[in-house]
């Protein structure tokens, strides 16, 4: 577990939470007082499903999560063994959908206002409603917190995809073969690698685990790789050093971080 990409990866879903229950509340007042006739009405139906979905999913990514985490760290595998559940390969797809969805919100309000200048609006201009009418420009200006809401949350949504490839792909490429299918807390952060901050030489079952195998397996208990790596020292011939490759493994050099000399393992072929 990387305990700076568990919180920077909190601090962002909760700025998503909130905001998508900003317009959900913004287009739950729409739909409850336009008539089911009206124009926009398919759009504000749109935007409340987006914006429930969006709230809805992730209470459940972190309800469980949470509760599980009040009962305190395991003694075999610790905290990000025991409260993440979410994986790399179950998230990508929804983190996109979420995408897609924002940006069809936001490109839909943005259609519908066009070039009208909420404050060029007379006051005197209403709209009708199922009960009465509303203020036509209180209405212009709900739509553009509406639009310019969708375009942050596409934007954020956006974001979240590209961090969450680029994590993965570069824990993969150290040595974390089975990145996409591991719990989505152990992601390195930029500028760490996989294990660090919890460090290098520690046992897999504290979540301390070795570079080039997975902690833990799908369901979160950890099993133990066939042949684990160990680490090789270079030989010295003839004024260059030589890493000696045992029969049937490969060798896996790693820097190591704070200027120490890389690390040097020899893993199953």
């Amino acid at each position: 577990m990387t305990q700076l990409f568990r919180e920077m990866r909190m601090t962002g879903h909760t700025v998503v939470f909130f905001l998508g229950a900003g317009v959900l509340g913004l287009a739950a007042y729409l739909a409850s007082v336009l008539k089911s006739s009206d124009l926009h009405h398919s759009f504000v139906v749109l935007v409340v499903v987006t914006a429930s979905l969006t709230v809805a999913a992730f209470l459940l990514l972190y309800v469980p999560e949470l509760v599980r985490g009040a009962e305190g760290p395991s003694h075999e595998f610790g905290y990000g063994e025991r409260t993440s559940w979410s994986r790399p390969v179950y998230e990508l797809p929804l983190l996109f959908i979420f995408a897609v969805l924002w940006l069809a919100s936001a490109s839909w309000s943005a259609d519908i206002l066009g070039n009208i200048q909420c404050d060029a609006i007379p006051k005197s201009q209403r709209i009708p409603t199922k009960s009465g009418s509303i203020s036509a420009k209180a209405w212009c200006y709900e739509m553009r917190i509406i639009e310019a809401l969708s375009w942050i949350q596409f934007a954020l949504f956006a974001i979240f995809v590209w961090i969450l490839i680029t994590l993965t792909s570069r824990a993969k490429a150290f040595g974390r073969y089975g990145a996409w299918w591991e719990p989505i807390v152990e992601l390195p952060w930029f500028g760490q690698y996989p294990g660090y901050p919890m460090g290098e030489e520690g046992s897999p079952r504290s979540g301390r685990y070795r570079y080039a195998y997975p902690a833990s397996s799908a369901r979160g208990s950890w099993a133990a790789p066939p042949s684990w790596p160990y680490e090789s020292q270079p030989q010295m011939v003839g004024g260059a050093q030589v890493i000696p490759q045992q029969p049937g493994h490969a060798v896996v050099i790693r820097p190591s971080h704070g200027g120490r000399p890389a690390v040097i393992e020899q893993v199953p072929a």
